[in-house]
């Protein structure tokens, strides 16, 4: 078996992406690796040979459709397999199939962090210059925080994903909607999204894909004792190394409590005053840098209405203490209808971004809890939740 070394951010499913294994192959041939949370820079993994896959060709078949079948350039199996041509497909042939290709930019090739979030960011500016990107603060760790705007309307609409780590796949999902937009605006593919261009000219709309990068990197990948807060993260996650149910910052701070709007009541509610994986929120409204830039720049762009992507429970939250506009509850059971959600009538929640969005500018908030599981959900989950946010973003686009 060949041998590869580890690199720092490689994970087990990013490892076995880049070489075209499966994750269970991977696991078989390093078993040890199953029994500790996170692979450590310098350890030795044993890959194995990439299976080829084969198909035995069919009376009706063509190039044309086994590529389509299987989603590769015809031209890449003639080339795997020499003499075939498309008046030499002789049926009951074994022939091997190419690797698949992905008609998306927007895909999972392990976990999706901020390292993906910045090559995405690169490929969508050269292929889709409708999008325009601006960093609107830095993360405690100093990583940017991204924002997409696009659109030339005179309402804003402003949609986030990842502010909590441990919801990170949130983010991916709304860089594929972000992708689809852009694709049927320049007319590539409009086989999913319609009425893109009365969208562009009639709002403009902000995204921020992952306000939470410290603490996504810290769930996927973990600490080392080189990382600059590696004591004190141990120290507040219980002494565990295993950090993939973390949801705060790498402060110890809940981004999700981080907002004012009676502020001091969540944290009353919580009971928690001092750094923990969860539900401590902070000094202070707005303490962390992370929560800070969302607000100020949602205070610049004055949306009409706004969405926070959370993980999980199909549901659709949509009020807060009576502060919603009337027609906020109607919105909310359109964008259920849409993806299949239910919209909830939340009680006894505090300091959260739809809370003082509400409460501050009296326009309709919701925060979308996507797809169902254990956080992180799993991998296998991403592209029918990319289905799902699809449906229910594009109802939010088209809203009166």
């Amino acid at each position: 078996m060949q041998q590869y070394v580890v690199q720092k951010g490689d994970t087990l499913r990013r490892v076995a992406a880049r070489h075209s294994l499966a994750y269970e192959q991977l696991i078989t041939a390093n078993p040890w690796a199953a029994q500790q949370p996170y692979l450590q820079q310098g350890q030795m993994l044993y890959l194995p040979a990439s299976l080829r896959r084969r198909y035995v060709i069919q009376e009706q078949d063509t190039l044309d459709s086994i590529a389509l079948t299987f989603r590769f350039r015809k031209e890449a199996l003639v080339e795997l397999n020499p003499g075939l041509s498309a008046t030499h497909l002789p049926q009951g042939k074994t022939v091997v199939l190419p690797v698949s290709t992905d008609k998306h930019l927007i895909r999972l090739s392990g976990e999706y962090g901020p390292a993906d979030l910045e090559r995405d960011i690169g490929e969508m500016q050269r292929r889709y210059p409708a999008v325009e990107w601006s960093i609107i603060g830095r993360s405690v760790l100093g990583k940017p925080l991204y924002a997409a705007k696009i659109g030339e309307g005179p309402k804003h609409l402003h949609i986030n994903a990842a502010l909590h780590a441990n919801e990170w796949i949130t983010t991916p999902c709304l860089m594929r909607f972000l992708e689809e937009y852009s694709r049927s605006l320049a007319h590539q593919s409009p086989d999913y999204l319609q009425n893109t261009d009365e969208w562009y000219r009639n709002y403009t709309l902000w995204v921020v894909p992952m306000a939470n990068p410290d603490g996504v990197e810290l769930v996927q990948e973990g600490v080392t004792p080189v990382h600059p807060f590696y004591g004190r993260l141990l120290e507040w996650n219980g002494g565990r190394e295993d950090f993939r149910r973390w949801k705060a910052n790498v402060n110890g701070v809940d981004l999700g409590d981080q907002f004012p709007a009676h502020w001091n009541e969540e944290v009353a509610r919580r009971g928690k005053y001092r750094p923990s994986p969860q539900d401590y929120a902070g000094t202070k409204p707005l303490s962390e840098p992370e929560a800070e830039a969302v607000y100020e720049h949602t205070l610049g762009i004055c949306p009409i209405r706004a969405i926070s992507l959370h993980s999980q429970g199909k549901e659709i939250y949509w009020n807060y203490r009576d502060y919603e506009p009337p027609e906020s509850e109607k919105m909310a059971r359109i964008l259920g209808q849409a993806g299949g959600y239910r919209p909830v009538k939340l009680q006894g929640s505090d300091a959260g971004y739809k809370d003082w969005f509400i409460q501050h500018f009296r326009k309709p908030g919701f925060t979308v809890e996507i797809g169902y599981g254990i956080n992180p959900l799993p991998l296998e989950d991403f592209e029918d939740l990319c289905v799902e946010v699809r449906a229910i973003l594009s109802a939010f686009m088209t809203l009166e």
